[in-house]
């Protein structure tokens, strides 16, 4: 079954290639969406596809990249959203 989710993730996640990695992550896991920076230093993440897939990836957020240090990560499910691809912006 597709879903979609919506996630915060809080900490040292920008300017360290989170994002890059995210769109990795989220191509390897077969997702769509997109991460992008917000104004308050958070990172937000939309993932759409298969519900095991993104666990998966929700797990990832958990940690990030190696140079990135998550505090916390907060995700909600939301209505399905049709995306082409993973973009970062």
């Amino acid at each position: 079954m597709s879903v979609s989710y919506l996630a915060r993730v809080s900490g040292k996640v920008q300017g360290v290639y989170f994002r890059a990695s995210s769109q990795q992550m989220a191509i390897e896991y077969g997702l769509s969406g997109y991460a992008h920076n917000l104004g308050d230093g958070d990172v937000e993440v939309l993932m759409c596809g298969e519900q095991e897939n993104v666990d998966k990836m929700i797990q990832w957020l958990n940690h990030g990249p190696e140079s990135a240090e998550v505090t916390n990560v907060t995700t909600k499910e939301v209505p399905w959203q049709d995306h082409n691809h993973f973009s970062i912006g």
